[in-house]
Parts: C-alpha cells; sequence; structure tokens
C-alpha cells in the first residue's frame, strides 16, 4: 500500500543528513529561515503521524506528549543541557544558606562604600575572570563570570540572530564575557582589609601579574593552595594548556598587616584534591568553574569565626557566615544597572567581549 506522504521527501532528506551538516546549516540560518525550515519538519512529522493513525497503527497522544517533551534532551552532539522536571532538583543544591548575605551587583560598578563603612573583613577571596589574548580561552574565561548571562544571550541573539532555544549551542563561541587587568586591579580590596588574607585564585598566564598586583594592593605573598582535579576514577582530570596539559588550579594566598585576629596556623593541607566535572555518576555534582567545598573549609578552619567575603561568586558560592558579591548570586539574571545597559541594546559595563573586546 502506497504512503500518503506529501512531506515524505522532506523527512528523508533529514534522515539521510549528517547531524554537523544539519546543524551548521541550520546555524547559519537567519531567524525567519530558520523558523520556516522548523515549519516544514513539523508539517513533515504531522503527516506521518497522520498516516499512521490511518493505517490504524494505533500512535497514543501520551506517546506524542513525552516524544514532545524530549526535545533539546541530552544525546545531541555539541548540546551540554537538558530539561528537567523539579522532582529531579535537590533542595540542598538549591536552597539559599539561611545566615548568607548575597550583594547583586556588577562588581566594577558597585558601590562598595558602605560595605567598607560597615567592616573590615578577615578573609576575601575572589575568583576573577581573567582575559586572555588567546582566541580560545580556558578555566572560568571560557565559561565567563560574563558580567550578566542574560547578556550573552541578548547580545549573541543581536549579532547572530541565534534564537533563544539555540543558543545554548553557540554560547562558548559567540561571546566570552571578561574584565580588563585594569578593571580588577582597580577593585577596592585595600579598603576592605586592615589586616587579613587575601585568596585569589590565579591562571598560570596571569601569576606574575597577580603578584605585581599584590604588591599596588600592600599585600605580601604568605602561600599557595593547589586543587588537583580529579575524575570520577580518582584520575587526573587534564585540561588543555599552552605548553603543558594542566590538571590543577592554583590560590594564591596573601596577607596584609597582620595575621587576621584568631587565626590559628598549620590547620589544613595546601593540596585539595577533588573531582573537577560535574557528573550525575557520583555524588559530588559541581558547576562550571565552581571551587572545591575544601577552600570554604579551609578557610574558615584558618580563621575560625571569621568575616569572610568572596568576590565574583555565583549562587552556588552562597556561604553561611560569608558576604558574596557577584553578578549571578541570584541565578535571576543581570543586576538591575546592567539589565538597564541591555535593555538599552549597550553593553554591559566594563565587560570585554570575546578576544578583541
Amino acid at each position: 500500500m502506497a504512503l500518503a506522504l506529501p512531506q515524505l521527501p522532506t523527512v528523508q532528506r533529514l534522515l539521510a543528513a549528517e547531524a554537523s551538516a544539519r546543524r551548521q546549516a541550520w546555524e547559519a540560518y537567519d531567524a525567519d529561515a530558520l523558523e520556516q525550515e522548523i515549519s516544514k519538519y513539523k508539517a513533515a512529522l504531522s503527516d506521518v503521524l497522520d498516516e499512521l493513525q490511518r493505517l490504524g497503527a494505533g500512535v497514543d497522544d501520551d506517546d506524542v506528549g513525552e516524544a514532545a517533551d524530549a526535545e533539546g534532551q541530552e544525546g545531541i552532539e555539541g548540546v551540554d543541557w537538558r530539561y528537567g522536571s523539579v522532582d529531579e532538583l535537590d533542595a540542598r543544591e538549591w536552597q539559599v544558606p539561611q545566615h548568607c548575605i548575597p550583594i547583586h551587583a556588577n562588581v566594577t560598578t558597585y558601590d562598595w562604600s558602605e560595605l567598607i563603612a560597615a567592616t573590615q573583613f578577615d578573609v576575601i577571596m575572589m575568583d576573577p575572570p581573567w582575559q586572555l589574548a588567546t582566541a580560545n580561552p580556558t578555566r572560568g574565561v571560557a565559561l565567563g563570570y560574563s558580567q550578566a548571562r542574560t547578556a550573552d544571550v541578548a547580545l549573541c541573539q543581536s549579532a547572530h540572530a541565534v534564537p533563544r532555544y539555540l543558543f545554548c549551542n553557540c554560547v562558548h563561541r559567540c561571546l566570552n564575557l571578561l574584565l580588563t587587568d585594569q578593571h580588577i586591579a582597580q577593585l577596592p580590596i585595600p579598603r576592605l582589609q586592615r589586616n587579613g588574607l587575601l585568596f585569589v585564585w590565579v591562571i598560570n598566564a596571569k601569576y606574575q601579574f597577580c603578584l605585581d598586583l599584590f604588591d599596588h594592593w600592600g599585600y605580601e605573598l604568605v602561600d599557595e593552595v593547589v586543587w588537583v582535579k580529579m575524575t570520577v576514577n580518582r584520575r587526573l582530570a587534564k585540561s588543555h594548556g599552552f605548553y603543558l596539559q594542566h590538571a590543577k588550579e592554583v590560590c594564591l594566598v596573601a596577607r596584609k598587616g597582620q595575621d587576621p585576629p584568631g587565626m590559628q596556623g598549620g590547620v589544613g593541607s595546601d593540596i585539595i584534591y577533588r573531582q573537577a566535572c560535574c557528573s550525575r555518576c557520583c555524588g559530588e555534582r559541581r558547576g562550571q568553574s565552581q571551587k572545591p567545598e575544601e577552600i570554604y573549609q579551609l578557610i574558615e578552619k584558618l580563621v575560625p569565626n571569621g568575616k569572610y567575603l568572596e568576590i565574583f561568586g555565583r549562587k552556588n558560592n552562597l556561604r553561611d557566615f560569608w558576604v558574596t558579591v557577584g553578578n549571578e548570586v541570584t541565578g535571576q539574571g543581570a543586576p538591575k544597572e546592567d539589565q538597564r545597559a541591555i535593555d538599552g541594546g549597550l553593553r554591559i559595563p566594563n565587560a570585554v567581549y570575546g578576544r578583541a573586546g
């Protein structure tokens, strides 16, 4: 029996094409062309469904709904996200700690004066979005502190006419929003501490700059912490580097003035072994560029009952008895001043876009 499928050639072309070739072709379309292409495939699938029902194949409506819900899930080459259910969320992972103090702000435009007047911090930790000159930046650079991740979407859509639902496929290629060394150097770190410790996560290319920055701010290098990244199988999680493969991250420890009150030396190791990836096959799910839990535990043992500040923090960094400043601490979009810039078609203040800026 011949099948009455006027859209059959469209389906055959889709099945015959290589996935990577089709994706490349679709990414080249503008928004209108892509919508037309989607409409063609929807019409083709509708024809197939109607024909199956005419032939008595008995396709269940529930099956159709489940298939539609599966669209965009993991398994597609180049896509590392999927739709999920609220039932899958771990409340402990998403609940805001009761005694944390999140400050939702662009750190380069935030008015630090009130915080400086309110207290001086015993420990400050920061993981700056270091800018590299390479076209393929590494670490948190590629992941992007982003100076508002919603800006990534808005600017990417504006520049490339990429629909929002396809944005996940190209965000890491289109925009890496960073800060220049100058903007990082202008942070009022010395005014936030009279006596205390400063923990700075640094990449190889910025090691010397960070040492110079300590001098500029009036700090002296006193130690360092090395995070050795492990895989699920407890092997080194190696990533690319310019000369050698990298399987570690370094956090430099500097001091201003005297040791903070109540500091207890020699309480922990300067080596942290921790899984680097975000995996479902173990109980240690970690977000992008999220630093290991042990660094917080080490700081809190080193300076018990101290006043702790983290800069460039995200929602997953919120912790009891810490003040966390960053533009992603809420997980609900950009700070108000950054959102106004986005809505006005402007760049996020002080953000650098990609390699050239």
